[in-house]
């Protein structure tokens, strides 16, 4: 059996107090391509081959990243994803991923490498209203 480089994980076990999207769905360069200058740099998933996009993502739990309160996910899919009309708070939307993986891999940017992970999703999910936000929106 080989080990897998992409593990499932929950929505909730990553982003246990929801995820808020920063901007817009963004398609992620291929810089050999782009370098290269190819009509379409374009990156692909090098398991499905389908285009890959990134979404810049606030995590309001200040504890589950010590001080990394943004964070990227790459989503696969052949067209560019839409995110659902969920709740907002300012410029934030609160969003869910379907099919969330998670790759650890080792960052040796700095002075001490020091274990990191990439986040990727299949698509987008309605975000849960939490207990919190629902009481807030209900004042």
């Amino acid at each position: 059996m080989a080990v897998q480089t992409r593990f499932p994980v929950q929505m909730e076990d990553v982003f246990p107090q929801g995820a808020y999207m920063i901007g817009e769905v963004i398609a992620a360069d291929d810089f050999d391509k782009k370098r290269a200058g190819e009509v379409d740099p374009q990156l692909r998933d090098k398991i499905s081959g389908q285009r890959v996009w990134q979404v810049r993502m606030l995590d309001p739990d200040p504890e589950s990243r010590k001080g990394q309160a943004e964070v990227t996910v790459k989503v696969s899919s052949d067209h560019q994803p839409v995110p659902p009309k969920g709740p907002t708070t300012g410029p934030f939307r609160a969003v869910a991923f379907e099919g969330l993986t998670l790759t650890p891999y080792v960052d040796t940017n700095g002075n001490f490498p020091k274990i990191a992970y990439s986040l990727r999703a299949t698509g987008f999910a309605e975000a849960k209203t939490s207990a919190r936000t629902s009481s807030t929106e209900a004042a």
